[in-house]
């Protein structure tokens, strides 16, 4: 669908974009997905979930496009994250509260940053 927007018959202003431009969609999106959350409303959230899912779809297209990634790259490294992070649900560690598991899951995220050889690590949440 989004590269049917994208096509030479397809929408001006989509086929206009670049990743660039789509950051400032992207992070209004977010606010409004964030807004609907706090508003309580299942529909107005569900609503505001596909609005940004639309923008990373849009996202990944134009990346795509330009020889980068592709939405089922971006979704293979994220299932490998999942997998590699959470060796008390898809491995052999146990875990048994949610602090266990936010240990174990920084601890796993420490060895990949490791593996790649960074330095420190972000301590924002899962991700």
């Amino acid at each position: 669908m989004v590269a049917k927007l994208r096509a030479p018959d397809g929408c001006p202003w989509d086929r206009k974009q670049t990743i660039a431009s789509m950051k400032k969609h992207m992070l209004e999106e977010a606010e409004e997905l964030a807004e609907a959350i706090d508003s309580g409303d299942p529909s107005h959230i569900e609503e505001e979930v596909g609005d940004l899912l639309l923008n990373l779809l849009m996202i990944s297209q134009i990346a795509h496009e330009q020889d980068g990634f592709s939405m089922d790259t971006v979704l293979e490294k994220v299932a490998e994250k999942l997998i590699s992070r959470h060796t008390w649900v898809f491995g052999t560690d146990k875990a048994s509260t949610p602090e266990e598991a936010v240990a174990l899951w920084y601890k796993n995220k420490a060895k990949e940053g490791e593996s790649k050889g960074e330095k420190g690590s972000k301590q924002s949440g899962e991700g």
